[in-house]
């Protein structure tokens, strides 16, 4: 293989890696966020009175929780490409080193 093209792979590894870096910090920023408006609603639906009003609370929980796992899978899964990319990206590295 040749250098100018191993470089381009070590380039487009660096910068596949960056973006899944900021992807999976988005995504904890959002799960942090949905995290807590569950807990608020969860507050909030002890204290509510009227059962159409709780009925409404725990409608919202259940697509927040939903909104929650999904983000937790989308992490799992943004992780794992990240150890793939590293591993893949020292792989290149060693190739390119004389």
């Amino acid at each position: 293989m040749s250098i100018s093209f191993t470089s381009s792979i070590i380039s487009r590894l660096k910068r596949e890696i960056t973006d899944t870096q900021k992807q999976l910090a988005n995504d904890k920023t959002k799960l942090a966020k949905v995290s807590a408006k569950i807990k608020q609603l969860q507050k909030d639906s002890k204290l509510s009175s009227s059962p159409s009003d709780l009925s409404s609370k725990m409608t919202q929980l259940t697509k927040l929780k939903d909104e929650a796992a999904k983000l937790e899978a989308s992490q799992a899964d943004l992780t794992k490409q990240l150890t793939a990319k590293n591993a893949e990206l020292r792989q290149q590295l060693a190739k390119s080193k004389p």
